[in-house]
């Protein structure tokens, strides 16, 4: 069978285009990435954030030489091994990032056969084609996490406003249009500080020579004291749509772009249409969770969907919640509280009631809605649901019972198929009669809320230090790797996450039947996993 790629990480950048399915609202987002206004896209881990970026970094590129628009995709996906004394640590690893990109793209299109005066600004000094100070500076901010007391040296790096006037310079002395900067992983949702620093940076970028465009996770709300919100950036949602007459096919050619040479695989598609349908539905528009429950289930056959079901579901994807709390246990309370509210409360009462509206063949739900003025804590526990993608938020200002107003969430349509005892027989009428106008509603003074209410979570940041050490010492295990390359990584007596920071290239060649490009494969792939953990 193909393995099936998950991550974009893993996907060539000449390979982006090929498995692009395209829709009306990936377009819409995609024009709005290419655009000079300033554009933040959310959604939860897998929906496609750093897929569009990609195609919007392609398109780009194909057109640079009419349209004078350079593309610099650059993933912040490395922040979380930052740990050094350094108070504005954050703000100058991103800028001399962003430096060091910059420089690649402009090398990569040969435009520096005649060095702009100003590249010097960028490159941390007088500019070396061999090596750059300001990569320099960037490396040792990612290497601070080894030995954190020590100070980096962050005199190469810019002034923003001395960054912004050499952008400028180098536009016009190479004839460019305008940089596009296309920041992936850009704010995680659990480092307040970071996140400020972040946002007060992508607004002060702003530039007639430079558009700055990010994807972050849902929930993101610590924007400082700079940046504001309606004001400073475009933000789009970018989950796609259960209820389009569309989604099934859409999600269906996701697949077979991927899985073109499987005939195997596409014939069981083919043969059960139906259990693929449940298995599409079930992902809620999420990608990810698509191929990955694809993958598990190659035959197609029953059996096989109602153990994905159960398992990727009901068991995984509410522990991979639960597990949150390890990594920020000032949010413990109210993780553990979100879990006990879906499993407990939430799905039972949606399968029940879906249970008799298809009995009485009426139409069905996977909709509740909150109240706008429910406690700040229950708001907070929703914020994380929708990060692990258990939930997704669906429309605000919505009325309820007696026009109150409030938040309507689309639960995971996955959760809710593993209630049944066999999804493959019950999750379809379920899922073909969805409609909005039906949802659970939690007012503001529901009694379910009463043992988050006096819940105080501890909104301080962790001593990451010590919870990072903690989490580089865990096996290899808990990464989200193929069976394959965690053999191959312990025959190399690789065996824990930080042991994949640390090995090279070279040493995992060592392996048998690995040469230069499963190497890099097995590099890259273990590489994306570490980093995707780390962050969350």
């Amino acid at each position: 069978m193909t393995e099936l790629l998950f991550r974009t990480e893993d996907i060539p950048n000449g390979e982006i285009l090929e498995l692009f399915v395209e829709t009306e609202q990936d377009r819409d987002v995609i024009e709005k990435l290419k655009s000079i206004s300033p554009t933040i896209i959310v959604g939860s881990r897998g929906v496609g954030k750093s897929f569009l970026m990609k195609v919007s970094e392609q398109e780009l590129n194909q057109k640079f030489n009419t349209d004078k628009i350079l593309p610099v995709y650059l993933t912040f996906t490395k922040s979380s091994l930052i740990h050094s004394a350094d108070k504005n640590q954050f703000f100058n690893w991103m800028l001399s990032l962003i430096c060091s990109k910059i420089i690649r793209e402009l090398r990569r299109k040969g435009l520096l056969a005649n060095l702009p005066h100003s590249i010097s600004v960028l490159s941390g000094g007088e500019y070396n084609e061999e090596k750059l100070r300001i990569e320099d500076v960037a490396k040792n901010y990612e290497d601070s996490w080894k030995k954190p007391a020590e100070q980096v040296d962050n005199s190469s790096v810019p002034t923003i406003d001395d960054f912004k006037d050499a952008i400028q310079e180098i536009c016009e002395d190479l004839g460019i249009k305008r940089i596009n900067l296309l920041i992936d992983e850009a704010a995680h949702i659990f480092r307040p500080e970071q996140q400020r620093q972040f946002f007060t940076l992508f607004r002060d970028l702003r530039s007639p020579y430079i558009s700055c465009n990010a994807a972050v996770y849902p929930g993101v709300t610590a924007f400082g004291d700079v940046f504001q919100y309606s004001q400073d950036a475009t933000f789009i949602d970018i989950n796609r749509d259960i209820l389009s007459s569309s989604y099934i096919s859409r999600m269906r050619e996701i697949v077979e772009k991927q899985a073109d040479s499987d005939s195997k695989l596409l014939n069981q598609i083919s043969k059960n249409r139906n259990n693929f349908e449940i298995l599409a539905f079930a992902a809620s528009g999420n990608p990810r969770f698509l191929l990955k429950s694809i993958s598990r289930t190659p035959k197609m056959s029953s059996q096989q969907l109602n153990e994905t079901i159960r398992e990727f579901y009901k068991i995984e994807l509410l522990a991979e919640h639960s597990n949150l709390s390890e990594k920020y246990p000032g949010q413990k309370g109210l993780i553990d509280w979100g879990r006990n509210f879906i499993e407990n409360i939430v799905l039972p009462e949606l399968q029940r009631k879906n249970t008799s509206y298809v009995v009485n063949n009426k139409p069905t739900s996977c909709f509740i809605w909150l109240h706008k003025d429910a406690p700040h804590t229950v708001k907070e526990s929703f914020r994380l649901l929708e990060y692990t993608g258990i939930i997704q938020e669906h429309s605000k200002g919505i009325k309820a019972t007696k026009a109150e107003i409030g938040t309507r969430y689309l639960v995971n349509l996955g959760c809710i198929f593993s209630q049944e005892s066999a999804p493959s027989n019950s999750s379809l009428p379920i899922a073909r009669n969805i409609t909005s106008k039906r949802m659970t509603e939690y007012g503001m003074n529901n009694s379910n809320f009463q043992n988050l209410i006096n819940e105080i979570p501890d909104f301080k940041e962790s001593d990451m230090t010590e919870i990072l050490e903690k989490e580089l010492n865990k096996s290899i295990d808990v990464l989200d790797l193929s069976y394959w390359i965690k053999a191959k990584l312990r025959e190399m007596n690789i065996s824990c996450v930080k042991d994949i920071l640390n090995t090279t290239e070279a040493n995992l060649k060592k392996a048998y039947y690995v040469g230069d490009k499963r190497a890099r494969l097995v590099k890259s792939a273990a590489t994306a996993s570490v980093y995707e953990y780390l962050n969350g």
